[in-house]
């Protein structure tokens, strides 16, 4: 594993209003998020000006082609945003009958086939915190084809949260934040179907996860282990359930630490960056483009940014 790196030289810039969960840059070095109030936002030469508003709270973004944006929305599901404005399209909000309540991150190939999670089938995106202390491993991963047929690849994931491709097609990962590992489904070769563990025993909560210019899948780590939340998890159901239902700031809280890490195809962790950045709590998305990374919270009016 590669010494860590800290977060030092990290940049703030106001996205006009709260919540920037995810983080995408185009090739003009353009950056999109999604705001809490439903707002998709573009941010050039320091302005900030707003793309469309979607139904649910906006998460995940990806590009769709060269005109549109992917959106994973919680409450709103899997959406086609038309960059150059125009009608947002639901590409898909229900599975086998059932609405798709937390619609969470995605990542697209080349043929146009979106992989995308959905975190929880009991608590929509606002209540993870629900989901973390039941652990109602809920959680799936699936895939729609460009004809718009949906298949589940996996289920039982303990909040499936980030999705991202390998570099060269072969794999799928998924992050599963309550267990704080990645895991990743074979596409290609003689284990295609097949899933395993990418990365385990993360340093932190996996949240958002993206594959960089530099052909690393990049994982944003929300909050360092919180040691207590690791004793609840352990406990019978019912005291998860308990502790869920006392006021919020009783229960185990995010560590202010974050962190990102960079995993090759093979999981092994080649960089790691980690520290707190003051007034950036929470590092649920991160991107490297062209040497750079960009970083998105789940709180917070900012977006971040650390030069190679």
């Amino acid at each position: 594993m590669s010494a860590p790196e800290d977060l030092s030289g990290v940049r703030l810039l106001p996205v006009g209003g709260e919540g920037p969960e995810d983080v995408l840059v185009d090739d003009a070095g353009r950056v999109y998020t999604g705001l809490d109030d439903g707002r998709i936002v573009r941010i050039v030469d320091g302005g900030v000006e707003t793309v469309a508003r979607v139904a649910g709270r906006p998460l995940g973004l990806e590009f769709l082609g060269d005109d549109e944006l992917l959106v994973c929305a919680s409450g709103g599901g899997l959406l086609a945003v038309p960059l150059a404005g125009g009608e947002v399209r639901t590409l898909a909000d229900r599975f086998a009958g059932v609405p798709l309540g937390a619609v969470n991150n995605a990542a697209v190939a080349g043929d146009g086939t979106v992989y995308f999670s959905d975190s929880s089938t009991r608590y929509p995106i606002p209540l993870w915190r629900d989901d973390l202390l039941r652990r109602t491993r809920t959680g799936r991963l699936f895939r729609r084809d460009p004809d718009g047929t949906l298949t589940e690849l996996l289920g039982g994931l303990e909040f499936a949260n980030g999705v991202a491709l390998a570099a060269d097609g072969s794999f799928v990962a998924v992050a599963e934040t309550g267990a704080r590992r990645i895991r990743r489904v074979w596409l290609t070769g003689p284990r295609a179907g097949a899933d395993d563990v990418l990365a385990d025993d993360l340093w932190g909560y996996p949240d958002n996860i993206s594959t960089g210019s530099d052909g690393l899948i990049w994982a944003a780590l929300a909050s360092r282990r919180v040691a207590v939340l690791d004793v609840v998890q352990k406990l019978p159901s019912f005291v998860g359930a308990a502790i869920s239902r006392v006021p919020q700031r009783l229960q185990p809280k995010p560590d202010p630490s974050v962190g990102v890490v960079a995993l090759d195809a093979g999981g092994r962790i080649v960089r790691r960056l980690i520290g707190a950045v003051d007034g950036f709590p929470m590092l649920t998305g991160v991107r490297e483009s062209g040497g750079a990374l960009w970083f998105g919270s789940l709180h917070g009016p900012h977006v971040a940014t650390l030069r190679g």
